[in-house]
């Protein structure tokens, strides 16, 4: 079945889409930027990037570390980081909502001929 895959961008501030919104609800999840990078097969440099871009992007930061020691560190959604979750998936919902009919004629479009390794390379 076709489905919506959506990414906001903001005009020289960069973007927030599917992969960054899992991840920073990996990271509420798990309380770990590490763990919530293993769980998408991610390493935690990469993931700790994205978050550190995510807080730099945002008036407030979306997600709070804690310097690792006897314990380990750990990471936590803010409740501003929440909210942009909450945005985000109501955005998609909606838009998912407004598209489905023309996703469903488009999936009706599509041939019942296997895209072949030719097609791939499109």
């Amino acid at each position: 079945m076709a489905r919506l895959s959506l990414r906001v961008e903001f005009q020289g501030w960069g973007a927030i889409g599917p992969g960054k919104v899992r991840l920073l609800e990996l990271i509420d999840r798990h309380g770990s930027i590490s763990a919530a990078g293993r769980a998408m097969g991610m390493s935690y440099r990469r993931a700790w990037l994205l978050v550190d871009s995510l807080n730099r992007r945002f008036r407030k930061p979306l997600v709070a570390t804690e310097r690792g020691g006897g314990q380990g560190g750990g990471a936590v959604l803010t409740p501003f980081g929440r909210l942009v979750i909450r945005h985000y998936r109501e955005i998609e919902t909606k838009a998912a909502g407004a598209a489905a009919r023309h996703l469903l004629a488009l999936q009706k479009a599509l041939s019942n001929r296997l895209p072949g390794p030719a097609d791939r390379r499109l």
